[in-house]
């Protein structure tokens, strides 16, 4: 069973009755309290015999969450025909992923965040080796983490700060020198507890 296979089978599998869907920094957040905006990132799964997962660094200069790591991806554009050509054209736009390298294996649990935003998160397969170049406008660079280290449980570990006078708590992820959290280590707890690997 090839990885795309294996990713695939079990996105589509029922979650156990101990998956926690997380849905941001407030917890779940009303419609009724606050419009939320669509969007999309790619999980992009590097298909070797370690697979890793390529993330960003979010250039210093955006407006909004500037140097963070995150997936690539954004804002659901109305010419998006859906979630999944949403997060491959904000891959090809942000570090060249070219949409014709990528294999959807599905998507996984939306994620809501503190800020307004309702992600659908796309899993797929690239082959190793793409020549990806970060948008200076939006990616201070593009890096690879191995997905065992991203899955293990072990290394997901409960944070708290506080935002706008109240305390939000959150997951942060370390790799390396880099520290992944907010929505990006959301949904990867979320995936790790979806997926079920041998």
């Amino acid at each position: 069973m090839t990885l795309a296979d294996r990713l695939a089978a079990s996105l589509s599998a029922s979650p156990s009755s101990e998956t926690m869907f997380l849905a941001g920094d407030d917890g779940l957040l009303s419609d009724a309290l606050i419009q939320l905006v669509p969007a999309a990132v790619l999980i992009a799964v590097i298909d070797r015999v370690e697979p890793g997962v390529i993330l960003t660094e979010r250039a210093a200069t955006l407006r909004h969450h500037a140097g963070q790591i995150a997936f690539p991806g954004g804002r659901i554009d109305p010419g998006d025909e859906s979630p999944v050509a949403a997060a491959l054209r904000e891959a090809d736009e942000e570090i060249a992923l070219p949409p014709e390298a990528v294999r959807v294996a599905g998507v996984t649990d939306r994620y809501r965040t503190g800020t307004g935003f309702d992600i659908t998160p796309v899993v797929a397969v690239v082959p190793p080796g793409l020549p990806l170049r970060p948008s200076e406008a939006e990616v201070a660079s593009v890096f690879e983490v191995p997905l065992r280290h991203l899955l293990d449980p072990a290394n997901h570990r409960p944070a708290h700060a506080m935002w706008k006078g109240r305390e939000r708590h959150f997951h942060e992820i370390q790799w390396q020198d880099r520290r992944i959290w907010g929505a990006t280590a959301g949904i990867i707890v979320n995936l790790s507890r979806r997926l079920a690997w041998a």
